[in-house]
């Protein structure tokens, strides 16, 4: 029975062939965040009404939720396709400088979208039932 040198699966190498592609995306996902953050902002400076802002405030969160699954999907990257499935090398490979900054963006972009979804999307009134 051999121990070591385990080879990677098919799956493994697929999702990691989709995280890839997913994680160079992110920097135009970070650029659409931020614009949708921008527009949101501009659109409470002037005061415009509660749609507006509800709508503004929904497509930040989109742009958000994308830039923070391309940013996982990025720290799945540098940690290889093997951390898919081995739990010991995923450990190891948690410990590296890059994968520790990949994963500090990540959180920070979930902290950013679940803080949004509490307090940035204005709330619409509801209708009166006829």
């Amino acid at each position: 029975m051999r121990l070591g040198g385990r080879k990677v699966g098919p799956q493994a190498r697929e999702r990691h062939d989709e995280d890839r592609a997913l994680a160079g995306r992110l920097p135009e996902l970070l650029d659409a965040a931020a614009e949708a953050e921008r527009a949101l902002h501009d659109a409470q400076r002037r005061g415009a009404d509660v749609g507006e802002l509800h709508r503004l405030g929904r497509a930040l969160d989109g742009a958000l939720t994308e830039a923070m699954r391309a940013a996982y999907a990025r720290r799945r990257t540098l940690m290889g396709p093997r951390a898919l499935d081995d739990r010991i090398y995923r450990r190891r490979a948690m410990a590296r400088p890059a994968v520790k900054e990949a994963t500090a963006l990540a959180e920070r972009l979930l902290t950013l979208r679940e803080r949004h979804r509490l307090h940035g999307i204005e709330r619409l009134p509801r209708s009166p039932v006829s």
